[in-house]
């Protein structure tokens, strides 16, 4: 099974954003080392204590510090951002770092509504105009546009030798349409909806014609042991229960914190359905499971720890048990 990082950079309680950042670089030079597939890093902006706004910063100082492993957005948030700029700046990243580049594109705002506001004059345009803008994407990358379009001699430079390779996320059977229509790859985030994700896959395949590439992203929690595993996820349980209280602290709770709360049966049964926790034998045949019931060809690894080491951890006996 190929595995794959997908690393939002959340703070942790009594953790530095630098720090933060810099356990993102170690965790991808790791995933580099264990035979991870790709590494890619979520574009958020003010929101819930996630460290990264500008996924391409980040990649730049990743691929320099790694080997083989893929680079990606997770995703560009496309609303935001002209397809010219776009194609620009991982076609830079591509010229670096060659044949090792994807741009993961999603219209979601990453962000509360005044952030959308500050980033953009109007985001909702952006929306609406998503499709249009990944035609014209793929036209600057592939250097398509027809002879009578204003664009016909814009070139985005650098031009590397092959265009970095473009990905649809997304949670829905919107997305999923769009993603067939497009003949685009679809990376469908199994850890952010409750939605019948099987059935959304399987409609993007049937639409598209033929199998598409398909990556399922899958919050993941392993540790030695099941009990282990079970403490470290009480952390993102109540970050994710701060999340409706926005006086609340936003960085990722440490164990002392998480064991002073009084979590009920319904938050925990909850986390269950929503996280694959457990030593590497249980998560090995969840994940296993998940593969079969959405006919993917990868998935795509979310962990989340207080502790930075936990979360290598997690990933190295991931990679142990199932990579190998």
């Amino acid at each position: 099974m190929k595995l794959s990082i997908l690393d939002q950079i959340p703070i942790s309680t009594g953790q530095t954003e630098k720090e933060a950042l810099e356990a993102s670089i170690q965790l991808a030079k790791l995933g580099d080392e264990l035979g991870y597939e790709r590494f890619w890093v979520a574009e958020h902006h003010d929101l819930f204590g996630l460290a990264c706004p500008n996924p391409a910063i980040m990649l730049g100082v990743i691929g320099a510090q790694t080997e083989k492993i893929r680079l990606g957005a997770g995703a560009v948030l496309l609303p935001y951002y002209k397809p010219f700029h776009v194609a620009e700046t991982y076609q830079l990243l591509e010229t670096l770092y060659p044949g090792r580049i994807d741009i993961g594109l999603g219209r979601a705002p990453g962000g509360p509504a005044e952030v959308s506001m500050a980033l953009s004059d109007n985001y909702l345009a952006g929306v609406r105009k998503f499709s249009e803008h990944i035609d014209e994407l793929h036209m600057f990358l592939h250097d398509t546009f027809p002879t009578d379009h204003p664009y016909h001699k814009v070139t985005p430079t650098p031009v590397p030798k092959n265009a970095p390779k473009t990905w649809l996320l997304g949670t829905s059977e919107k997305s999923a349409q769009l993603a067939a229509e497009k003949q685009m790859n679809y990376v469908f985030g199994h850890f952010m909806t409750d939605s019948d994700g099987p059935s959304i896959v399987q409609q993007y395949n049937e639409n598209r014609g033929e199998k598409g590439y398909v990556i399922v992203a899958v919050h993941v929690i392993c540790a030695a042991s099941t009990e282990a595993a079970e403490l470290l996820a009480k952390s993102v349980l109540l970050w994710k229960e701060r999340q409706h209280h926005p006086h609340a602290p936003q960085t990722i709770p440490s164990i002392k914190e998480v064991e002073q709360y009084p979590f009920t049966k319904t938050q925990w049964e909850k986390a269950h359905t929503s996280i694959v926790i457990g030593n590497p034998r249980e998560v090995a045949e969840k994940l296993n499971e998940i593969q079969t019931v959405y006919n993917a060809d990868e998935l795509m690894i979310v962990t989340i720890t207080h502790d930075p080491v936990a979360k290598q951890q997690s990933y190295q006996l991931l990679a142990q048990e199932i990579i190998r």
